[in-house]
């Protein structure tokens, strides 16, 4: 069964405010339903509003400007990493992956992450405290596989 995401869980995959995914709501970009006076998008909304050539450019810009800051940021004062995955997955696997990665960000506060689908692989972009990104990853290789 294809879980539910909410406002939130898009908004760390994109990289996108939730007020710039409430604009796209109203812009009919984005499409959802209201349960209990919460957004919920299916796995389906996603894909559609993922493949949207507005939004696609929105989120390429979105992680290219994550790789950019790590990169341009040279005055570091505490440990810090970026981590960039290519997994080659199915678009089910790569669903799973999704929902993993939105519940490993729920316990770290300073990481950032997002996720793409596209073309049979999925790309994942972290960066932030070496620790909590470390937590991430080791959690990660963790996981059990389809294949396990």
């Amino acid at each position: 069964m294809d879980r539910n995401y909410n406002l939130n869980e898009i908004a760390l995959m994109t990289g996108f405010s939730t007020r710039t995914l409430r604009n796209y709501l109203n812009q009919g970009l984005l499409k959802g339903e209201k349960v209990d006076g919460a957004w919920q998008f299916t796995s389906e909304e996603l894909d559609r509003f993922f493949a949207e050539p507005f939004v696609r450019e929105g989120l390429r810009i979105k992680r290219n400007g994550i790789v950019f800051d790590f990169l341009a940021d040279r005055s570091k004062n505490t440990k810090k990493t970026c981590v960039i995955l290519d997994i080659p997955v199915s678009l089910k696997e790569s669903k799973t992956l999704s929902a993993f990665f939105c519940h490993q960000m729920e316990s770290v506060s300073d990481a950032v992450f997002t996720f793409d689908w596209s073309d049979g692989s999925a790309r994942i972009i972290l960066s932030g405290a070496e620790e909590s990104v470390a937590k991430i990853m080791q959690a990660y290789h963790g996981m059990p596989s389809d294949n396990e």
